[in-house]
């Protein structure tokens, strides 16, 4: 599903990642460890592209990241993140942070759109939060809602970047809880 071959990515003169090889294949849930500063969130952020890597490959489903013929927004819709610090909208609704890619990228209507990001939140067992806002959430539901928001487009691999780091202790359990049901589920992870 995911192979990355020779990837090298620096900044301010410093080497970060240096000559990267990995594969994911489907169903798979990989978890890169290391310490802090080791470059794990960087590694996360060139595989999706949100850090172009200097050096190296990122083939998604045989499609190399890199070719600058490659649609990028395409592969994304296929490439769900999860954010350590949630990056949900905070002047939008939780059903307007889900739906928001949808009627973007996938020109669904309203009715369809609200249909898909209400499920989603009844997955993550937060249905009642479909017209709150995210100041008004706790740390583990705002994590929960960018699970829903990265799921809304039918991801085929969903990458967490240190998921629960920002979460008080008694609110890893609901967002792990939430992972845990993705891979049962056979969705391929790298967290």
């Amino acid at each position: 599903m995911l192979k990355v071959c020779g990837l090298s990515k620096s900044f301010h003169g410093k080497k970060i990642l240096n000559s990267i090889n990995l594969e994911i294949k489907e169903g798979e849930i990989i978890a890169i460890i290391g310490p802090s500063g080791s470059g794990k969130s960087t590694l996360l952020r060139c595989l999706n592209l949100l850090e172009v890597p200097e050096e190296g490959e990122v083939l998604f489903e045989g499609t190399n990241l890199l070719d600058p013929k490659t649609d990028l927004n395409q592969v994304r819709e296929q490439i769900g993140m999860v954010f350590q610090n949630f990056h949900l909208f905070p002047h939008m609704t939780v059903g307007k942070n889900i739906t928001l890619a949808l009627k973007l990228l996938k020109k669904m209507d309203d009715k369809s759109a609200d249909e898909i990001a209400l499920n989603l939140l009844t997955r993550v067992g937060l249905a009642d939060k479909f017209d709150a806002y995210p100041s008004k959430l706790s740390g583990g539901q705002k994590q929960r809602v960018a699970i829903a928001r990265s799921l809304a487009l039918n991801p085929k691999l969903m990458l967490f970047d240190e998921p629960t780091s920002a979460l008080d202790p008694e609110m890893v359990k609901e967002v792990l809880d939430v992972m845990k049901e993705l891979g049962e589920g056979g969705m391929t992870m790298a967290l």
